[in-house]
């Protein structure tokens, strides 16, 4: 979107036939044929929303409602610093550890180079390839959480095919030559919605560059795609030509004016398997608010736009299940139990109180009454399953009609809580907190350096906490 102002393969040679053992020599994200897998080897469909945060960089809370939708990933917008304030490594770090808090997969893109060759303004690829060089300190170690989409729209209409081509062959060579391992993503040209056919044509050219095989694509479909004939036929086209992923990037329900056919965008993608992300949370101005999910970034105030995308046929919250991971799936059972007793004067009897919400790091969300597990969607809002929300946050706040307490996870995931006198004492070892901008986040206690992930959260080591 245009800103608004908006293994190892080993060869194993034996009787004279070569078998090719097929395991990653990284972990991460990986591209196979026309399928992205996540780190465990699972398929990875991408359901999500975009969120302006170059522009709107106090809005961070974004991302953990974007989680709530139920959305597996969020397109986050990143500067480099060539036409708006370039995001600091200190603050993708922060970003992606965000997304790690909220299970949902950081998907980030630089917006600078938007319409290279045709908009007067815009930065260039080599320098959006430049930004991903300079902190790739920060993006290492996260590749089953973070893909990088290298440029947003980075060439505009009436280019060179061959700029298209070659530019993004030498950014891949680039990042790669960085040691970043993580799946790449390639925008189209023509403003991202590939009008000419340059992407759909020459994608596999392009990912051939790739000493590592994990590069896929995005278009973009806004105006040019009024119609479920010209939707279907593209993507038909662009699998059967290359062979590799294919995601919309960006879509919405109209642009400047013009319809879009969401309807068929959705349909499409769920018809061939292939991921989609909305534009955008909020945030775009007065030619383009139409396409805001939510007004003025607040959740509590979902747009029409929004509630389609979300809660319509092939919405996010009937179609997205999250990477694998995180651990976890929706609609798996497990061991936990939760419940909150109010012990009763001179009676052996108790009662059982429904957990009703979660603190799910410091937002509350309720905790679903028909799925014990992941995100849900009930009584038109998010809900997060009560064993989830043990898992991997620890605590749930629970309420009855006479009393509310809080439970919190033991050792062996079973829950409870009573209000019966003394009899045995437990006590919480405390852990060391790092306040990062404003943020706590737990100490590592195995990480030296940088961002960790310990007891399923992320976590920060001290000698980066201290150099804050």
């Amino acid at each position: 979107m245009n800103k608004i102002i908006v293994g190892f393969t080993s060869k194993l040679i034996a009787a004279g036939a070569i078998i090719a053992l097929a395991a990653s020599s990284w972990a991460g994200f990986s591209v196979s044929g026309t399928k992205l897998l996540d780190g465990n080897g699972q398929e990875f469909k991408m359901r999500g929303i975009n969120h302006p945060h170059a522009w709107f960089t106090g809005n961070t809370q974004a991302i953990a409602e974007i989680a709530a939708t139920g959305a597996n990933v969020v397109r986050v917008v990143l500067s480099d610093g060539q036409q708006w304030s370039r995001t600091p490594a200190s603050e993708v770090s922060s970003l992606i550890s965000l997304c790690q808090q909220n299970q949902i997969v950081c998907l980030l893109e630089v917006h600078d180079a938007t319409g290279s060759g045709e908009e007067s303004a815009a930065g260039t690829l080599t320098q959006v390839a430049q930004y991903w060089v300079d902190i790739a300190s920060t993006l290492k170690g996260h590749e089953d959480y973070v893909i990088i989409n290298i440029a947003n729209e980075p060439f505009g209409n009436d280019q060179p095919e061959s700029d298209w081509i070659d530019q993004h062959r030498s950014a891949i060579q680039a990042l790669r030559n960085a040691g970043l391992s993580h799946t790449l993503i390639v925008d189209a040209p023509n403003w991202g919605q590939d009008w000419a056919g340059t992407m759909k044509n020459n994608a596999a050219q392009v990912a051939s560059a790739d000493n590592l095989s994990n590069t896929m694509f995005s278009v973009h479909m806004y105006e040019v795609y009024q119609d479920r004939s010209t939707i279907e036929s593209y993507v038909s086209d662009f699998l059967n030509n290359n062979g590799l992923p294919l995601i919309v990037g960006e879509f919405g329900a109209d642009h400047q004016g013009s319809e879009v056919d969401e309807e068929s965008i959705m349909a499409v993608a769920a018809q061939y398997g292939i991921g989609y992300l909305g534009w955008s949370w909020s945030g775009n101005g007065d030619c383009c608010g139409t396409l805001d999910v939510v007004n003025d970034f607040n959740s509590g105030s979902v747009t029409v736009w929004g509630d389609r995308l979300i809660n319509g046929a092939n919405g996010i919250a009937s179609t997205s299940i999250r990477a694998s991971t995180f651990g976890g799936s929706s609609g798996s059972s497990s061991s936990a139990s939760v419940s909150s007793s109010v012990a009763s004067s001179s009676s052996s009897s108790s009662s059982t109180a429904a957990i009703q919400q979660c603190d799910w790091y410091g937002s509350i969300h309720p905790v679903c009454v028909d799925q014990s597990s992941g995100w849900g969607w009930e009584n038109g809002q998010s809900c997060l399953g009560a064993e989830t929300c043990i898992d991997f946050v620890g605590s749930a706040v629970s309420s009855s009609s006479s009393s509310s307490s809080v439970v919190s996870s033991s050792s062996s995931s079973s829950v409870s809580s009573s209000s019966s006198s003394s009899s045995s004492s437990s006590s919480t070892a405390s852990s060391a907190v790092c306040n990062w901008y404003g943020t706590n986040y737990p100490m590592c206690s195995n990480t030296e350096s940088g961002w960790g992930w310990e007891n399923q959260q992320s976590c920060i080591s001290p000698s980066t906490c201290s150099s804050q």
